[in-house]
């Protein structure tokens, strides 16, 4: 008799190998969407037990507490307690504990313990604690604790073979839960359920007379307040240098690629509308934007490989120091770095932070963080027009030109963080940061290779679905309508995406923007790199074939360097995101607050560009 599918969650806290264990488990039989309504991935897993059970295993996000403060505490929460909407209930939960850090690990288990759900305890990374002199008295552990307790070694082959084991022992006689008596804990109540953890860890974990030093020697290079800084500027350096140098030969294929599908198009099918929609609307439109995948992996590759070293924490610490002069809680700081990755979930993740005055202070500069969607704007525009040499024999001059966008970027959202803090929050002072420092540790080089897989496949799902569209929206209003019989101007001066660009650029003149870039600035509000694939799409059709299949070699010839600075600056600051300006709608409950981001942007971006734009003629860039 086949035997029925049997749901697991796996939850924990944040570094706690959660993810390795998930991907050991899973391997390549995964799928990463996003839970209804947030940004938060949502990672599902399938596989078989010793026994052939099937089994299906969901890695929720980690989280220190069932008490819901930020949007991935809620998704834990929510499934944990089978409140989650659409989502099926889970037969067992195994919690997974860093075998070296379990503090934190056993209040959650306590707390989780109140949900009446089937539970297993997964010390994970225990052969790290074993080197490290930490012995660990499993009997005597899930006696203390009432749940059973297993051993798992998520990063070597059969490192999980125990746990497979108890999950078929324990599936073969699953009862129906206990009683579910959680409620959200007070703070004193936290702190009781924080001694019980600490007393049981005393009883049963064993630390070595002299622990492991070589934590402590990092740190102190680190989170030192001078050394920490160089040191994350370097690292910010490497990555930027890095997205040029490492990119630019996938890059070169990709675009040889686009630019011989386009030209097989070109030579292949007739001309009129068909040839000019594939060829100039699909073709250069989209390809111009997936181009640029191999940045955004590189990119991602360093934030994961940072994430799962142990730094990225340490990076938080940091920044406290620097952000509280700015009026920012520390917390501040982990909104602000996933703003790397897009300002959504920045946005969302601010529910992390207590005060609302602080949080609000952080919904209103997330936008100006430097974001992915950003990098095919400044990669275009920077490799049109910025040499591509090394400055001092070894420095990327496009890589360093890259690095100086980041760092205005995180510079003038700390300037107006300071600006909010003085007129509205002078005499506010922001509580302390606090947050456990997870051991350094070597990355699992197959927990990167997926969690890079997955981001990619998400951008070029992007790429499927909204640039699409937009770039149907585009071509379609950059080809019709059709110029009169008889014309000799090019057929997209009779459009109205031309109609439209004109009508804007008196508004724009002053910052030197032509009326393509003013097309190129509607769709761009849908998302940012749509600007790319509109400006491919407008100057394909413009110039034919030949514009089509160099872009950026067009744009060298048709914008003065002024222009492209510019641009620029432009969208240093533009609020040029329509999904982000509705979850702060959303996230503040206030339409007022959506219309303040979006005009002290509107007025950022346009006083940056004409004072960007008026420099650089007068040095004679015009």
């Amino acid at each position: 008799m086949e035997l029925p599918l049997l749901h697991l969650a796996l939850v924990g806290t944040p570094n706690s190998g959660k993810t390795s264990l998930f991907n050991a488990l899973t391997g390549s039989r995964q799928k990463v969407a996003n839970y209804p309504g947030v940004t938060v991935e949502r990672k599902e897993g399938f596989f078989v037990t010793p026994l052939g059970r099937q089994v299906s295993v969901v890695d929720l996000p980690g989280t220190y507490s069932l008490r819901g403060r930020s949007p991935d505490e809620e998704i834990t929460r929510d499934f944990v307690l089978g409140k989650a909407s659409g989502e099926t209930v889970p037969d067992l939960v195994l919690c997974v504990a860093d075998s070296t850090n379990l503090r934190l690990t056993i209040r959650l288990l306590l707390e989780l313990k109140r949900t009446g759900r089937p539970m297993i305890l997964v010390l994970n990374m225990f052969d790290i604690a074993s080197r490290r002199g930490i012995t660990v008295d499993v009997e005597r552990l899930a006696k203390e604790l009432g749940v059973p307790v297993v051993t798992s070694i998520a990063v070597r082959k059969g490192g999980t073979a125990d746990l497979l084991q108890l999950t078929d022992d324990i599936s073969a006689k699953l009862a129906e839960p206990r009683e579910n008596s959680w409620r959200a804990l007070s703070v004193s109540e936290l702190r009781a359920t924080q001694r019980e953890a600490d007393r049981i860890i005393a009883d049963c974990v064993s630390l070595p007379a002299r622990p492991d030093t070589w934590t402590a020697r990092i740190d102190a290079v680190v989170l030192h307040p001078v050394g920490g800084l160089i040191v994350l500027a370097l690292i910010l350096f490497v990555m930027f240098q890095a997205v040029f140098a490492w990119a630019q030969p996938l890059m070169d294929l990709l675009n040889s690629g686009f630019d011989a599908l386009g030209e097989f198009v070109h030579d292949t099918l007739p001309g009129g509308l068909l040839q000019s929609f594939l060829q100039n609307g699909v073709i250069s439109g989209v390809g111009s934007v997936i181009v640029f995948l191999p940045q955004i992996i590189i990119i991602f590759l360093f934030i994961l490989l940072l994430e799962d070293f142990g730094y990225m924490a340490r990076a938080a610490f940091l920044m406290d120091r620097i952000m509280g002069g700015a009026g920012l809680h520390g917390r501040a700081f982990i909104p602000l770095l996933s703003s790397f990755a897009c300002a959504i979930p920045g946005i969302m993740a601010t529910r992390v932070i207590d005060n609302k005055r602080d949080r609000l202070t952080t919904i209103l500069i997330a936008p100006l963080m430097t974001c992915s969607a950003r990098i095919p704007v400044y990669t275009l525009i920077i490799s049109a027009f910025i040499p591509a040499r090394d400055v001092w024999g070894f420095i990327n001059l496009q890589g360093l030109v890259m690095f100086g966008l980041y760092a205005a970027g995180i510079i003038s959202a700390l300037l107006v963080s300071f600006l909010i803090k003085f007129f509205m929050l002078r005499d506010f002072a922001p509580a302390p940061f606090m947050l456990e420092l997870p051991d350094y540790k070597m990355p699992r080089l197959k927990s990167i290779a997926i969690g890079i897989y997955t981001r990619a496949k998400m951008f070029l799902q992007r790429a499927g679905t909204t640039i699409f569209s937009m770039m149907v929206l585009i071509w379609f209003l950059a080809s019709f309508p059709q110029p009169p019989a008889g014309a000799t101007e090019p057929a997209i001066d009779f459009s109205l995406a031309a109609i439209i660009g004109k009508a804007m650029e008196p508004l724009l003149a002053p910052v030197g923007f032509n009326w393509q870039i003013a097309v190129a600035l509607i769709p761009g509000m849908a998302a940012r790199e749509v600007a790319v694939a509109a400006l491919g799409t407008v100057y394909a059709i413009e110039g034919g074939k030949e514009a089509a299949e160099q872009i950026g070699q067009v744009l060298a010839t048709k914008w003065s360097l002024a222009t492209a600075l510019s641009l620029l600056a432009w969208y240093i600051f533009a609020p040029q995101c329509a999904s982000t300006l509705a979850v702060i709608r959303r996230e503040t409950g206030s339409w007022a607050w959506m219309a303040v981001t979006f005009a002290y942007m509107l007025v950022l971006a346009y006083t940056a560009s004409l004072v960007t734009y008026n420099v650089a003629v007068a040095f004679g860039a015009g």
